[in-house]
């Protein structure tokens, strides 16, 4: 099978890639520097197939290096964490994000030149839809409704116009993907990751299911949430996340090609507490929250259109809700017994 490079191998949704990869027999070069939680294990670390390099991905000699004899890349290295980072580090999600891009870029390019490389698929977000105000968010909504607010999201709706830019220049392919909001375990607490007193628990803010697990987990009650409960979200499973993202590098008709990548399912963050709640706590004790006053950049909206994805590539995320929270509560449980959160 052909052989693949992934910047941001160790990270949250970077794992779920990796183990996919593996699974469908590629030979898969992983590239992480730790930043964001340390060093981690992975199931698949000694895997026949799997190398993995600690680096960074702003060092174009060292990616250049690694694409040898790679037939696709994976760019998904960044400096991402939770709301809190999009206020507390604004300016180096910018920066580091913008170099490690160019990096990836230069060496790709270089790559391809050389005969190798044959497509790069280019991680993007949810968040560069982030100023719209009407939903669903379809392919193209991107470059008609107002640039994202955040830095982050700015960064990322950046991170197509690079794929776009490398293919008009230098003509190196591109598929470029949206993850909505990835449910999963392995997620830790974020090094550097800015604490917030959420009622009587102390949370690095990263997802919203580990968050509200925690505090469940905890004892908080009534339970505090950000804002009114009503902001809207479509919860996928790193599982079925990696496998839309691969079916995007593998399909001939996704060349040059963007896709939401996403369930279609709309929950609130009120249903997400309630069922996560009652998961935990059981029917029978009361179900209360207390609102917190939200970040200014809590898209109150974050609604895909699946469609393309669905027509285009025969890819559907079909995890349900019910399924995710049945294998990440016990996972968050451990991890809050075990002090990892």
């Amino acid at each position: 099978m052909a052989k693949v490079l992934v910047t941001g191998s160790a990270g949250f949704i970077g794992g779920y890639v990796v183990e996919e990869l593996l699974s469908r027999g590629y030979q898969v070069v992983g590239l992480d520097n730790y930043s964001k939680y340390g060093p981690v294990t992975r199931s698949y670390d000694s895997h026949p197939g799997y190398r993995f390099v600690e680096g960074d991905a702003r060092d174009v000699d060292l990616v250049s290096e690694l694409l040898d004899g790679c037939e696709h890349f994976i760019a998904g290295a960044a400096m991402i964490g939770g709301i809190s980072y999009f206020h507390a580090y604004a300016y180096d999600l910018l920066a580091t994000n913008e170099r490690i891009m160019a990096s990836s870029c230069d060496a790709a390019i270089k790559a391809y030149q050389a005969g190798t490389l044959k497509k790069m698929t280019y991680l993007s977000s949810s968040m560069v839809f982030e100023s719209t105000t009407h939903w669903p968010s379809k392919e193209g909504d991107e470059r008609q409704v107002p640039p994202p607010l955040s830095s982050y999201g700015f960064q990322k709706l950046a991170v197509e116009y690079y794929a776009k830019a490398a293919w008009d220049q230098y003509k190196l392919p591109y598929t470029i993907v949206r993850p909505f909001n990835c449910v999963g375990v392995g997620e830790g607490r974020a090094l550097g990751e800015v604490e917030v007193l959420s009622g009587n628990v102390k949370l690095a803010m990263s997802h919203v299911v580990p968050d509200l697990v925690q505090k469940i987990v905890k004892g908080q009650d009534p339970l505090h949430i950000l804002g009114s409960g009503e902001q809207v979200r479509h919860y996928t499973y790193g599982g079925d996340l990696a496998k839309g993202i691969i079916t995007a590098v593998e399909h001939e008709k996704a060349f040059n090609e963007d896709f939401n990548i996403s369930t279609a399912e709309s929950t609130t963050v009120l249903e997400l507490a309630e069922v996560i709640w009652r998961k935990i706590k059981g029917p029978d004790v009361p179900f209360s929250v207390v609102s917190d006053d939200p970040y200014e950049y809590d898209v109150q909206k974050r609604v895909p259109d699946v469609s393309k994805a669905k027509q285009i590539l025969g890819y559907e995320a079909t995890t349900s809700l019910d399924k995710m929270l049945d294998e990440v509560i016990p996972w968050v449980t451990e991890a809050v017994k075990e002090g990892r959160l």
